[in-house]
């Protein structure tokens, strides 16, 4: 479990690398979610590394119509 400053910067990261994809594409968002949260939970919690990993993920990411 993450404490809650992470937790929030966690959640401000997926905001930020996800605000083109639409809320209804769960199966991208949760690529990158579950991308993010396995680099936090190996310790990598700095705000731009994170965006990194979630970029990545994004671009890898199943679509719907992207």
């Amino acid at each position: 479990m993450f404490d809650p400053a992470t937790t929030a910067l966690l959640r401000a990261v997926l905001d930020e690398v996800c605000e083109k994809v639409s809320r209804f594409e769960t199966g991208a968002r949760t690529h990158v979610a579950s991308r993010i949260l396995e680099a936090a939970a190996k310790g990598d919690v700095t705000p731009e590394s994170l965006k990194q990993v979630g970029r990545e993920a994004l671009h890898r990411a199943p679509s719907m119509g992207r």
